[in-house]
Parts: C-alpha cells; sequence; structure tokens
C-alpha cells in the first residue's frame, strides 16, 4: 500500500526544521527546533527521535526523509560526512533511526531536498533540468537532469558551492581553496562589507548607493560560479534559495549579466536564472517527497 504520510526533515547547523507531510504535499503539523551544540552525531540522533514524536504522536507518518548538509551513501542510509558538523564520517544514522522509530527512513543531501522540493511544489515544477543553488551559511545545491535527481555514481552528488572560482582563494572546510561558496556564503557577503545580511538589504532597499553596490559586486561573483555550472548542465532553470535568497531581487540582475558575459548563447538558449520560492521549508518538502518516491518504489520526481 502506498506510504500516504510521512515526515520531512531539514537537519541544519544551527536548527531542524520538520514536518508531517500527506502524499499531495499539505502540511499537517511542522515543528522547529534547535540543533545540539556541538551537533554530534548521537545527540543529534537523540534529538531528531524527540522532535518527530512532538509533531507525529499517533505514529500516523510511515516514512521519515532527511536532509543533511552533505553527501549521503548510493542506498541513501549513511550520512558520508557533513563538513560543518563535528563527528559526522560514516554515520549510519538511517539504521540508528529506524530501531528507533520503527519506521522506514531514507537520507538525502539538503541541497538535493530543495532542488525536490522546488520541482514538486515550488518554482521548477514541469521543467526537466534544473540547477539550485542555496546560499546561506554555506552554499549547497542539487540538479536535476531530464527531471531525474542526479547524484552521481556513489551517491555523493552534487556540491555545486564546492567548484573552484580562485585557485588561491580563502580556504573552504570541504580541503579546496576559492570556492564558490567562500564568495556566495553569508561569509563570502561579509568579506565584502561586514554587515548583517538584513540590513544591507534593507539599507539597499532604501536607495543607499554603497549598499546596492555590495549587492551588485556579491551577484558578480556569484555569477560567476552559475556560468561554470551552466556550461556543464546547460539548464532550463538556475534557481537560488537559502536565506540570502530574500534579497534576490538586490543581486539577481549582476548574476544575470554576469552569465550572459560569460556563457555562449547556444549554451544558455532559453536559460531562466530565478529565486526559489519556497523559502526555508523546501528542505523539509524535498524530504519528504524524496521519501515518498523511493519508499513507494519511485526513484525520480515527476
Amino acid at each position: 500500500m502506498p506510504v500516504a504520510q510521512v515526515i520531512g526533515v531539514d537537519l541544519g547547523g544551527t536548527a531542524i526544521k520538520l514536518a508531517r507531510i500527506s502524499s499531495d504535499g499539505t502540511v499537517l503539523a511542522e515543528a522547529q527546533c534547535p540543533t545540539p551544540q556541538p551537533a554530534v552525531p548521537g545527540a543529534v540522533t537523540m534529538a531528531l527521535c524527540e522532535a518527530i514524536a512532538k509533531i507525529d504522536p499517533e505514529h500516523q507518518a510511515e516514512a521519515v526523509g532527511i536532509g543533511l548538509p552533505g553527501p549521503m551513501d548510493a542506498a541513501a542510509r549513511v550520512a558520508r560526512v557533513c563538513i560543518n558538523l563535528p563527528g559526522w564520517e560514516d554515520v549510519p544514522l538511517a539504521d540508528w533511526l529506524e530501531s528507533r522509530l520503527n519506521r522506514r527512513v531514507t537520507l538525502a543531501n539538503d541541497g538535493n531536498c530543495a532542488v525536490v522540493g522546488e520541482a514538486w511544489l515550488g518554482a521548477a515544477q514541469g521543467v526537466e533540468d534544473v540547477v539550485l543553488l542555496t546560499l546561506g551559511t554555506g552554499v549547497g545545491g542539487g540538479v536535476l537532469l531530464q527531471g531525474e535527481l542526479f547524484t552521481g555514481h556513489n551517491g555523493a552528488a552534487a556540491e555545486p558551492g564546492l567548484i573552484g572560482l580562485q585557485p588561491d582563494g580563502p580556504a573552504c572546510n570541504s580541503g579546496n581553496r576559492g570556492s564558490l561558496e567562500q564568495f556566495a556564503s553569508i561569509t563570502g557577503l561579509r568579506r565584502l562589507c561586514d554587515r548583517d545580511p538584513r540590513q544591507l538589504s534593507a539599507e539597499a532597499d532604501a536607495g543607499d548607493p554603497a549598499a546596492v553596490e555590495v549587492w551588485n559586486r556579491y551577484g558578480e561573483c556569484l555569477g560567476c560560479g552559475v556560468a561554470s555550472l551552466v556550461y556543464v548542465f546547460t539548464p532550463q532553470l538556475v534557481l537560488l534559495g537559502g536565506g540570502l535568497a530574500g534579497a534576490a531581487h538586490h543581486f539577481l540582475p549582476s548574476v544575470r549579466r554576469e552569465v550572459e558575459s560569460r556563457v555562449q548563447a547556444v549554451s544558455r538558449e532559453g536559460l531562466r536564472i530565478e529565486a526559489a520560492c519556497l523559502g526555508n521549508g523546501a528542505g523539509r518538502f524535498g524530504a519528504a517527497r524524496l521519501a515518498l518516491q523511493r519508499l513507494n518504489g519511485m526513484m525520480a520526481p515527476d
């Protein structure tokens, strides 16, 4: 019998966001709780169990999908590494949770969850080739090719925020240097102007020329990375999500200009670059959708 209700979880470095969701995308219950600090695997496992019990006390959801900040194994059972969470190397989180929750569990990269969520209920509905970037504390993302989630031969793809932009640039927790994440994350924005992004956005809204210029420069750096991704995937749609996407109206024009100047016309034919529309809910929806697909035997978004 098809799964009718699932729980979608977005596990972040500071917060755990989760919801009980029906198979048609209706949110039946939701919650948010702090991620334990330090966010070691055992403490996070117990926090997940407690949070799930609160939004599903009657055990109505038959499965759980969890998005994490890093790659999973090909079977979607083991968190291979979460570079911004301590101690997260080859953690068999699905096995740990299934033994405690008595229901099926599947794992996914949080960026992959976001692009699946947008394809199901958001800005990527009906689009087959999509690249999504999540812009926040780090830069993650996911890729749909011909309507299917691209995860590579061992489940570790995609990590678009870790592509290189500057060979001798700032060090990244991944081991790379000068990655897109170092320029397009909140940290990268603060290198341009050490101000809270919300304040910087408000100043740009008010017409402050210095703030407007900061967002333009940020968009140029981001656009440089997007241009490389466009050459690799030639998508129909690039979506920008995550916390910084709330200021997308300030930097989208410069991202588009940068891509247009760097990418030959044949590789960007029909391309749209837009802000994602599900906000911080995209990860939960995508994790739930992947649980429905995988546990009902459907492996690709429709």
